[in-house]
């Protein structure tokens, strides 16, 4: 039994119903404080509507055009990251001692744009390498570039998200076939960098302190991780009920962005909790599926690139929520609030859907093709009768 008509309609109907769980987490995560602060319950709710209409039309664009055109946009929007990056930092919105955000009649954030001009950079890259078969190579612009943006965004100062966007540049190059030997030096190299990026801001060598054990540091740097495991531990297996939990009640800070998933779990409980990791496994198998049936190369590392932005997320925030690993402000893909990511997110997957649609028109054997093969075969043998009939 076939639950859904095409891959592409897997991964649609699997986004739209994470987005539904999401807008209702966020609504009953946020209303108290935004009622409080904002003098309206629902500005949040508004905002996170408003989002999700803009990255549905992002959506539907990229979901038409054909997504080998994008090469060539390629350049220019690596132009337009790198200049709003740095527009952030001569001309950035101060939140929460870190600036993040440009004005653009919205607060938008460039270094969620930056995930999907990484990921498309490096799918650029690759993909002829893998058509061709060619030897894959870190010591490569595309890169270097990648590690630029990455940059950029650690300065901000955003070490979560300048690890996803080389994260996803490295897992491609990992499935493009990287050598053993800079797979090694890769390792070894990450592994030194990311001690030292830890170790020399104060702030992240607290957090790995508080993570380690933060009911020592529950008074002050662990206190948002303390209330993040009493959130997700209150829960049980079915929750307390739809807007009865207790955390947004000012217990637990980013209750409504990073730490959505606390109130998710504390409201919808473990049951909430499995509905969320079939819907997340199941985008993943789906892309997969179209990654495998993509017609070229860079229409592989797109889908898998994608596939990898948004399931990789969730792993991170799930991880980072339950004491895993430490925190590092990764966002819960269409779970928590965050207007810029919902628009990338949903504009990454249009492009998804978009070799998902190319692959049908043409993998061999779809009934797309058997009409002209009907028909070259009919013409073919009526040049054969006209030259017959000369002959005799």
């Amino acid at each position: 039994m076939r639950f859904w008509m095409s891959n592409m309609e897997a991964i649609l109907y699997t986004t739209l119903l994470l987005f539904m769980i999401g807008t209702v987490n966020i609504f009953s995560a946020s209303f108290v404080e935004s009622g409080q602060t904002m003098h309206d319950s629902y500005y949040y709710l508004k905002r996170h509507m408003m989002m999700f209409g803009i990255g549905m039309i992002a959506l539907f664009i990229m979901s038409r055009i054909d997504y080998r055109k994008l090469k060539k946009l390629i350049s220019l929007l690596m132009i337009l990251t790198i200049g709003l990056l740095v527009a952030v930092h001569t001309h950035g919105i101060m939140i929460n001692g870190a600036k993040r955000w440009v004005n653009l009649g919205f607060q938008f954030q460039p270094s969620e744009l930056a995930k999907l001009t990484g990921l498309m950079i490096t799918a650029g890259y690759l993909g002829p390498i893998i058509d061709y078969g060619r030897r894959v190579t870190l010591l490569s612009t595309p890169f270097y570039v990648t590690v630029i943006l990455a940059g950029i965004v650690y300065k901000q100062p955003d070490m979560g998200t300048a690890v996803i966007i080389i994260g996803v540049c490295l897992m491609l190059y990992l499935i493009a076939g990287l050598p053993k030997q800079q797979l090694f030096v890769l390792l070894g190299g990450g592994s030194l960098l990311f001690i030292y990026a830890a170790l020399t801001a104060t702030y992240r060598a607290e957090r790995i302190y508080a993570w380690l054990n933060p009911w020592a540091y529950r008074e002050g740097i662990g206190y948002q991780s303390v209330q993040g495991l009493l959130a997700i531990g209150s829960g049980g297996f079915f929750g307390t009920g739809l807007g009865m939990g207790a955390s947004k009640f000012y217990y637990l800070p980013e209750g409504h962005t990073d730490f959505a998933f606390a109130v998710l779990c504390q409201e919808m409980g473990f049951f909430g909790v499995i509905i969320i990791l079939f819907l997340l496994s199941t985008f993943a198998y789906y892309g997969i599926r179209i990654a495998l049936k993509a017609p070229d190369g860079f229409g592989k590392m797109l889908a898998i690139g994608t596939v990898i932005l948004i399931v990789g997320q969730a792993i991170i925030n799930m991880a980072m929520v339950s004491g895993l690993i430490p925190v590092v402000g990764v966002p819960l893909p269409f779970i928590s609030f965050g207007g810029t990511a919902l628009i990338v997110n949903l504009t990454a997957i249009g492009i998804l859907i978009n070799v998902g649609r190319q692959a049908a028109i043409f993998v061999p054997g779809e009934s797309q093709s058997a009409p002209d093969n009907s028909r070259n075969t009919r013409l073919k043998l009526a040049r054969q009768a006209r030259t017959l009939s000369r002959v005799k």
